[in-house]
């Protein structure tokens, strides 16, 4: 048998190689190669407002206020959060900041400290 992939599309199994590309005769679906490599890699990346990579364990600084929903609390410019954590969806940051608790950032409005 074969060792290329079945059709991501349809799972037919009559896949062949079409340059850089793998074909599915039975519904026509193409897709490259290299995208098996990229699949394999599937690491969260998540950057600060400058650029720089964060990384779990990171330490931050807040770069604008912040209000806190539900609260009256504000978390203020220059505030240092230790160890980080990366989480998947909407806010992309979970940490712990001193005086208000645990809290969801999102990465563009933080550095890496």
């Amino acid at each position: 048998m074969s060792d290329l992939p079945n059709c991501p599309k349809c799972n037919s199994t009559y896949t062949y190689e079409d340059g850089a590309m793998f074909v599915c005769p039975e519904c026509a679906h193409e897709w490259p190669k290299v995208a098996e490599a990229a699949a394999e890699t599937d690491e969260l990346v998540v950057k600060d407002a400058n650029g720089n990579l964060l990384a779990d364990g990171d330490s931050i600084t807040v770069i604008k206020d912040l209000k806190v929903k539900g609260s009256s609390l504000v978390v203020k410019v220059g505030t240092k959060v230790k160890n980080i954590r990366l989480v998947d969806g909407d806010h992309n940051i979970d940490c712990r900041i001193d005086g208000i608790g645990p809290m969801k950032l999102k990465s563009e409005f933080v550095r890496r400290a």
